[in-house]
């Protein structure tokens, strides 16, 4: 009952599909390819899975991309392939085992009648399933290689994919690198040292960046927050997040208020910003402003 409701939402599928894709004359014929297993009586319940794989292939592929559409063609086409195969190949093994059950009921039959004319007959049977079974094998390693094949396919998609990765991963350097020109350009000051973390694009400023024994920023300091703020409107997306390193008289939360003070004052809205203190500083450390865009 399960398989027969399995098969008969499957061609619902298919005549479904084969009616959204008719300005596609691929789906349509692959479609065709799987409606005909399911129109053939001895081959409609059998390879159901595969022949579901086959259809999800053929939608795949009517949605792809330009760019990825040979590709997305080849797999539809060798999943309705393998359908075909797994279909007979399972018809072919279910007429082995009604060739066996045939001997083994000739066997007992002969045994009441005549025996050796049945024991002939269930020898051609037994060659007869010996050649199926061979030619079941055949088919069992075409399918395994069709197989290999679309993992091959599947390989050289998952490269296409990481590739486009890489190039918006570039694409997006360069954004920010036009951004941090264009905020330098915009405030007149230099933008601090940068570098590029799991956490975010993290700007570092030194001990320089404060007066000497206090959390007011230097002039090198509001130097530093004019260009950050011109960053952050650069980029109006993007978050900071303030962390201060303190010294002997200056607590690391106090460097960090000041610098957020500075950008809220340079027009940036406070819900963008997030001050923490984070331990004792150096000379070469005193804020980090890690910017997640």
């Amino acid at each position: 009952m399960k398989i027969r409701a399995t098969v008969l939402g499957l061609a619902a599928v298919l005549a479904t599909s084969t009616a959204m894709a008719a300005d596609n004359p691929v789906v349509v014929q692959l479609n065709q390819r799987l409606g005909a297993l399911q129109a053939d009586p001895v081959l409609a319940e059998m390879a159901s899975y595969e022949k579901l794989q086959a259809q999800n292939a053929i939608a795949t592929f009517d949605k792809a991309r330009r760019s990825q559409r040979d590709t997305a063609q080849y797999l539809a086409e060798r999943r309705v392939e393998i359908a075909e195969i797994a279909a007979r190949t399972q018809a072919a093994r279910r007429d082995v085992e009604r060739l066996d059950r045939t001997r083994s009921e000739l066997l007992v039959e002969a045994s009441r009648r005549e025996a050796e004319r049945a024991r002939r007959e269930a020898e051609r049977l037994r060659v007869q399933a010996q050649i199926q079974a061979e030619e079941t094998e055949r088919l069992r390693l075409a399918a395994e290689a069709e197989a290999l094949a679309r993992q091959e396919a599947e390989t050289t998609l998952d490269t296409v994919a990481g590739q486009q990765a890489n190039r918006l991963s570039a694409a997006r350097q360069r954004e920010l690198k036009l951004a941090r020109e264009e905020a330098e350009l915009v405030s007149g000051a230099k933008l601090p040292a940068s570098k590029f973390e799991t956490r975010g694009e993290v700007f570092t400023l030194g001990a320089d960046a404060f007066a000497s024994g206090s959390a007011k920023l230097s002039a090198r300091g509001a130097s530093s927050a004019s260009a950050l703020a011109a960053y952050l409107q650069a980029n109006p997306k993007a978050r900071a997040r303030i962390e201060g390193f303190g010294d002997g008289q200056t607590p690391g939360q106090r460097r960090a208020d000041a610098l957020r003070d500075a950008l809220t004052a340079a027009g940036i809205a406070k819900s963008r910003l997030q001050g923490a203190a984070k331990g004792a500083g150096t000379k070469a450390r005193a804020l980090e402003v890690v910017i997640t865009h």
